[in-house]
């Protein structure tokens, strides 16, 4: 199967980095298909950890054709840093590819972006403040700049300076702030842009053509299924679409090229910024899971609020993504607790309910009904054989796949890319 789509299906942070990673082993391509540095990976590799914001992982093996696709939105200034980064660790760039179609992340959006979150107050979204939501919105509106703009069209700077003009606008007569300097703004995209430029080519024609090929090409989504636009726990939610289908767009294939899709969850559920979370921990277990699991955000460092498992959530990112198997990272983190839980259902003005609520409110005013498992103390990070596993674990993992309707594909038990336990071949 040389097309596999990797999504995450609860909220982000579950851990898409090491997975992608993992299986860029195994693939040709890695794309990047929508997000922005809003999203981040951790990856360990040789010992080192790498946080990524735009860059595929794939690109740690050195060896790869790595895309960023159209469906990106970029900050030239954090993309160049973060080319820097990767050569300072001597680790060539050359695999790397930028859409043309891609659209920019300029100085105003991150400004507008944290006036706007501001002035929010107690409604606040909880956005990155990295001027994801801003951008996305003249891309929208069709007054976005793109990449192939910034390297080669002549009227570029005639095209910012009428930007600048509307956003300045705003900024002094809604914000109070002052203007914005377009001179300094220009100068620092043209040196951008010398950096870049030789990454530029057209992505979906490489994409495509490695796929006719019968090339394994890897495509990974950013953030998770419940910050989608359209499916998400709206309004806190991203403004692009992590799920499967945002693949086809935000990369340019057609739907019939992509044969299998993987849903990487945590062994439990994590969130970061506001709006609801039915299983959320606010004692000393979600505390106890935080420290451990380090969740804290890779992007903002903001403490991410944490809790049990939800197969409702998941069901319905099995539904919206056509999952084919799941993959559960993080399973070491529940090592040492004595009872592990996971909810099979909500309980809504007493019925039962085992989709998940399309309605917020229905959402906010659900409560979990837990199935309760016996938990384990074993050290599972050097474990390679999934019947290694203690036998409580190996219940818990089979119940969630039972729960879900989707098989298990892989199990991650640490950090490190030989800390994964594949059942079964992903490509």
């Amino acid at each position: 199967m040389p097309a596999v789509v990797v999504v995450g299906a609860q909220w982000g942070d579950e851990g898409k980095g090491k997975i992608v990673d993992y299986l860029a082993e195994q693939a040709q391509v890695i794309v990047r298909y929508q997000g922005g540095n809003n999203a981040g990976h951790t990856v360990v590799a040789g010992g080192v950890e790498y946080r990524l914001h735009l860059i595929p992982s794939g690109i740690l093996h050195g060896n790869k054709i790595c895309v960023i696709g159209n469906g990106v939105v970029i900050d030239p200034a954090v993309l160049v840093r973060e080319l820097d980064l990767l050569e300072s660790h001597g680790i060539s760039t050359r695999g790397l590819r930028i859409s043309p179609r891609a659209h920019l992340i300029l100085p105003y959006h991150q400004l507008l972006d944290e006036l706007e979150e501001e002035r929010r107050g107690t409604g606040r979204i909880g956005t990155t403040r990295r001027g994801i939501g801003p951008a996305y919105m003249d891309k929208a509106a069709r007054i976005g700049l793109r990449v192939i703009d910034l390297i080669e069209n002549p009227a570029f700077p005639r095209l910012l300076e009428r930007n600048l003009r509307e956003k300045n606008l705003l900024l002094q007569n809604i914000y109070g702030v002052g203007p914005l300097d377009g001179e300094k703004i220009l100068a620092d995209l043209q040196r951008a842009a010398e950096r870049l430029k030789e990454y530029v080519a057209d992505t979906s024609a490489i994409i495509n053509r490695a796929i006719a090929a019968g090339e394994r090409v890897l495509f990974e989504g950013a953030q998770g299924t419940l910050l989608d636009l359209d499916h998400g726990t709206y309004p806190y939610v991203t403004s692009s679409h992590p799920i499967a289908g945002g693949a086809c767009i935000g990369a340019g294939v057609g739907p019939t090229r992509i044969d299998r899709v993987l849903g990487v969850v945590k062994a439990y559920t994590s969130r970061v910024g506001d709006g609801p979370f039915p299983t959320e921990l606010k004692d000393e277990v979600g505390q106890w899971i935080r420290e451990k699991g380090h969740e804290y955000g890779t992007t903002t460092g903001r403490p991410r609020r944490c809790g049990w498992l939800d197969t409702v959530m998941l069901r319905y990112a099995a539904q919206l993504s056509g999952l084919d198997g799941l993959v559960v990272t993080r399973l070491d983190i529940l090592s040492g607790l004595d009872r592990i839980k996971l909810a099979r259902s909500y309980r809504y003005q007493g019925r039962e309910i085992t989709d998940f609520p399309y309605s917020p409110r229905v959402l906010e005013e659900s409560e979990p009904v837990y199935e309760e498992f016996e938990g384990w103390d074993e050290d599972l990070t050097g474990i390679s054989r999934y019947e290694d596993l203690p036998l409580p674990a190996r219940e818990y993992l089979e119940r969630i796949s039972q729960l879900v309707g989707v098989p298990l594909q892989i199990i991650s038990v640490g950090r490190e890319r030989r800390e994964t336990i594949e059942l079964k071949p992903a490509f």
